[in-house]
């Protein structure tokens, strides 16, 4: 018995001793270019990146806040996602127990009777047995099979965040886009409301000859344009409707609204930050390092599986057998180990080590394309920001151009100076500006979202549903 426990001492010593095969983890090297394109100037580029805000700070319409709240609650793929940590932390749980020795019990009772004929007497035997099984982990294999699942959970876990960013960022476009379209459709029941009126005042000039018919059927022509645009819009607008109760987690239904466009809080400035946070700020990149860490431990498995497998077994019992006149309690234990070596397997053993490192491989070169296109989303995201506010600009500046335009052509016809052609074409020119105004500001707004999702905004939890700040109002919105 005291030799048994010295030679399990031993053997566990040279566990524990024992060496780890495979290569560690680094992290590698990526260069990062020194700025954003289409950044603003440096003295922004080196302030906190717009991406730190929280979203409720970003987002300041309570009903799109509301949005936001529903969908991180009921939203299923944010629900498979988180479903899909719960199973990636019991898979480590279940790596690391190879680990550990494996203990089993059994126990059995029988009973009949073996007295001569004529006589009576009762046999009884009553067994119970422990067995322990331990794989010595000398190479490491079963450690490294437990650092890969550990790298597949963070990896999970980092999915979850880039839903969670995706999730944010994907019901502000649709909600702006949707107050865009509302915006829109304001625009033509507006002009279809005042054409009315002109094509009433345009027939009692005809029937005072003050006009012709012509007259009369080109201020129809642009009542009839503004109601050709009513069902085109009103298709996208359900469509919107429909895409953002899918992502809320409900069947298709009416979206409330709440401010108008260009009454929602604009963010007057979208610095980006230094380009080598971006490297730890989005989930994306950030699991496709887990999954790198994750196929370099495969490695390690792959170089254990080459040498012996050196596994340790032993087995503990006692029985009690019981008659009439006799009771006895022998008891037994064994304990042993072995060696299992891999002789001839075809070279299946070192080809699995070469897939594994050409996994390895491929890991790095999704790392570094992972990393390459976050930073092409965020020089495209850049670049519409600030084209699409200059747009903008320059359609409010077309509309009010237009606006005076439309006047002054209204009263050289009324003075009889001019045709009312003249009329009609400046009519259906600030119509078609309006409605380009309306969608320049959604692509603004658009515009803000995507600079803050390419930065890794929006898919930072502070708490499950934390409610965001009383918003500011209508005071918080910046000039237009």
């Amino acid at each position: 018995m005291r030799r048994g426990c010295i030679a399990v001492l031993a053997v566990a010593a040279l566990c524990l001793a024992g060496c780890v095969v495979g290569p560690n983890y680094t992290r590698p090297a990526t260069p990062v270019p020194p700025a954003f394109r289409d950044a603003p100037p440096a003295t922004a580029q080196e302030a906190a990146s717009f991406a730190d805000l929280p979203w409720w700070e970003v987002f300041r319409d309570p009903v799109l806040q509301k949005l936001i709240r529903t969908a991180l609650e009921k939203n299923y793929d944010l629900r498979i996602a988180a479903e899909q940590i719960t199973a990636a932390r019991e898979q480590v749980i279940i790596t690391h127990a190879n680990q550990l020795p494996q203990i089993s019990a059994s126990g059995s009772y029988t009973g009949g009777q073996d007295a001569p004929l004529g006589t009576t007497g009762n046999t009884n035997l009553l067994a119970l047995t422990a067995d322990v099984n331990y794989q010595i982990d000398f190479f490491g294999g079963l450690r490294r099979a437990t650092e890969a699942a550990r790298a597949q959970l963070l990896a999970t876990e980092e999915a979850r965040r880039t839903v969670i960013m995706t999730l944010v960022s994907d019901i502000a476009t649709d909600y702006y886009q949707l107050l865009s379209l509302d915006l829109q459709l304001a625009r033509a029941k507006e002009t279809i409301q005042s054409q009315a009126e002109s094509v009433r005042l345009t027939r009692l000039r005809v029937e005072h000859g003050a006009a012709t018919q012509v007259d009369t059927l080109q201020a129809q022509q642009v009542l009839d344009s503004a109601n050709a645009r009513i069902p085109e819009l009103e298709r996208q607008r359900t469509r919107y409707e429909n895409a953002l109760s899918l992502l809320l987690g409900n069947y298709p239904e009416a979206i409330p609204r709440g401010a108008a466009l260009p009454e929602q809080y604009l963010a007057p400035e979208v610095p980006p930050g230094i380009t080598s946070a971006l490297l730890e700020r989005r989930p994306d990149i950030r699991q496709a390092e887990k999954m790198l860490i994750y196929y370099n431990a495969e490695i390690g498995v792959a170089k254990a599986a080459l040498f012996p497998q050196i596994p340790l077994t032993g087995t503990a019992g006692a029985s009690a057998i019981l008659t009439s006149t006799v009771a006895s309690f022998p008891a037994v234990w064994t304990y042993g180990t072995s060696i299992t070596q891999s002789v001839f397997n075809g070279g299946a053993l070192r080809s699995k080590v070469r897939v594994a490192e050409s996994q390895q491989r491929q890991a790095l070169l999704v790392y570094a394309q992972t990393v390459q296109k976050a930073f092409g989303e965020v020089a495209d995201a850049l670049v519409d920001y600030r084209k699409y506010h200059d747009l903008r600009l320059r359609e409010e500046q077309s509309v009010a151009t237009l606006n005076q335009a439309l006047r002054l052509a209204l009263k050289r016809y009324r003075g009889g100076v001019t045709t009312y052609l003249e009329v009609l074409n400046d009519q259906l020119s600030l119509f078609a500006e309006q409605l380009t105004l309306a969608q320049a500001r959604g692509y603004e707004y658009q515009s803000v979202v995507a600079v803050y999702r390419s930065l890794g905004g929006g898919w930072k939890e502070e708490g499950p549903l934390v409610p965001p700040p009383s918003p500011q109002g209508p005071a918080s919105a910046s000039p237009q």
